[in-house]
């Protein structure tokens, strides 16, 4: 039997992840995927914002955008007749580079530390494997497949098969379903997906062209871009993958063959073309009854299905990671109080219930300029210009929707969580609105206190207070009492008045994950309660 602290079931960008950073804080974990190795196949092609804040603090984000789409590559959206057809609408949106020059030169804290960065999975998973292969602690085993699990008091024991149908049990302290919307993990658990399932049936294909995308723009069509959206009865959506050789298209089809026809006709002219890959998939929007049981905790589209749209599914699951990876290390450690973990389903549940939201409010957006379709939309008569005019309409309010989601990005907030002060009141979820706040609960926003001096670079791994402006604040209470419970902090002093004047309080207590547990001018009379509240106790 092989033991290990944690088994991470699935290695999916969020298990990796979770992975990376386990072992980034030194603990034992075995990492297991019942695929040979990570496979060619189209699914998620984002990591937004906040995603990339988050790699950044892994070290990751440089080798991210190095293997992602070309900073430089034009990341509009078009609605098209046809590639080749002016198109209906063009939203512009900034390209990578020119998102991180805003960056560079923000004032305030209004944007996040991180652009974007387009990276299909297929790419960002082996770079993902390659760097928990490096970790000490972590160990990285493909082709070994969850069969089934028994937790007890100290820990839990799965049973696992490899591609030769040896049976292997792992005893592990914990263990995390990272294994997707089928999760059989979450199965084992009897935890129930509940909300709207099998809103749409679309088939999706992978194509690689070699001259496709230096053609663009073809005959009158649309420029150079990211997403082009074919305005038709069939749902058809063409999207520029990280090689810009490769293409994916989702549409309402009958067979897995009609997809290179519907490639054809969305492209328009004859071009060079490979059929990779055809899958089916269902729209769904599902949240977990519960993120996990005793000693299981769940992760990812184990725990919640969203709709593409907005790009919350993946970067949704990474968030799950960050917030799980630094609470396991803590309770293994022993310095992590029992909260901490509890805290777990409290915080993120209400997340991917919040981007289920998200996601149901930009698929509700789209799918209400797809309904002005009619089929004299491409007639060259009053009535066609009508029905293009009408459906261009609508989709310039609608489609925003999707590709405007900066307030759910970076805007959420943990709301009755057990180890975050309590401030009563709070601002607004919104999606598509980031209002930058240090109320408890809420992502501390990026500011810089000098030229690439951002203050988020400075916080470390563990708790950080940060006395800001000329603030004279006794705080030694406070790092004796955390050093009393063995939980790293360090206090940080960031004299400059801008960061004292944005963030609008002299302290601030910061948790591994960037989130504010609380803010004062002064520290709280019962400091001991703070310290306890803040590391589960």
């Amino acid at each position: 039997m092989t033991d290990t602290d944690v088994l991470i079931v699935g290695a999916g960008p969020v298990g990796l992840t979770l992975a990376i950073d386990l072992g980034q804080r030194g603990v034992k974990c075995t990492l297991i995927e019942q695929k040979e190795a990570p496979q060619f196949l189209p699914k998620m092609e984002r990591c937004n914002a906040r995603t990339m804040e988050i790699f950044r603090r892994m070290g990751l984000s440089q080798k991210i955008r190095a293997a992602g789409l070309d900073a430089n590559v034009p990341m509009d959206v078009f609605i098209v007749l046809a590639m080749d057809k002016p198109p209906l609408l063009q939203l512009p949106y900034p390209s990578v580079a020119e998102s991180l020059e805003q960056i560079a030169k923000s004032p305030d804290a209004s944007l996040p530390l991180e652009a974007y960065q387009l990276i299909s999975q297929y790419t960002l998973e082996p770079l993902l494997k390659s760097v928990a292969e490096t970790l000490p602690s972590v160990t990285v085993r493909y082709g070994f497949e969850f069969i089934s699990c028994e937790q007890d008091e100290a820990g839990v024991t799965a049973k696992t098969v490899d591609l030769s149908g040896n049976i292997e049990h792992i005893r592990a302290k914990y263990l995390v379903g990272c294994d997707g919307g089928a999760s059989p993990v979450r199965k084992q658990l009897g935890i129930k997906l509940r909300g709207e399932g099998n809103l749409l049936h679309l088939r999706q294909a992978l194509y690689y062209s070699e001259d496709l995308y230096d053609r663009i723009p073809i005959a009158g069509g649309p420029g150079k871009g990211r997403h082009y959206h074919v305005a038709d009865g069939q749902a058809t959506f063409l999207i520029m993958q990280d090689s810009t050789k490769h293409w994916t298209l989702h549409a309402v089809v009958e067979r897995d063959e009609d997809m290179a026809q519907q490639f054809e006709k969305a492209v328009g002219v004859p071009v060079n073309y490979e059929m990779l890959y055809v899958g089916q998939w269902k729209q769904n929007l599902l949240l977990a009854d519960r993120y996990g049981a005793g000693r299981i905790f769940l992760a990812g589209d184990s725990a919640h299905l969203v709709i593409p749209t907005g790009g919350l599914g993946m970067n949704t699951g990474v968030g799950d990671a960050v917030d799980l990876g630094w609470k396991l290390a803590a309770t293994l450690q022993g310095w992590g109080g029992p909260n901490l973990l509890r805290s777990y389903e409290i915080e993120r549940r209400q997340i991917g219930d919040r981007n289920v939201g998200a996601s149901r409010y930009a698929s509700q957006g789209r799918r209400k300029w797809r309904s002005q379709y009619r089929p004299d939309i491409a007639d060259d008569t009053q009535e066609g210009q009508h029905t293009r005019d009408n459906l261009t309409r609508v989709a310039d309010v609608e489609q925003r929707k999707t590709n405007e989601m900066i307030g759910a990005e970076l805007g959420y907030r943990y709301v009755g969580s057990p180890v975050i002060w309590d401030e009563p009141g709070g601002p607004e979820h919104l999606f598509r609105e980031y209002n930058p706040t240090t109320w408890p609960g809420a992502r501390l926003p990026h500011i810089w206190i000098g030229e690439g001096d951002a203050v988020q670079d400075r916080i470390g791994r563990g708790y950080t207070l940060l006395r800001l402006g000329e603030s004279s604040a006794e705080t030694s209470a406070l790092q004796q009492e955390f050093k009393s419970l063995g939980a790293p902090f360090e206090i940080l002093d960031i004299a400059a008045g801008k960061a004292r004047d944005i963030y609008g309080y002299d302290l601030i207590l910061v948790r591994p994950d960037m989130h504010i547990v609380w803010r004062g001018n002064r520290l709280p009379e019962d400091i001991a309660s703070l310290a306890a509240l803040a590391t589960g106790h």
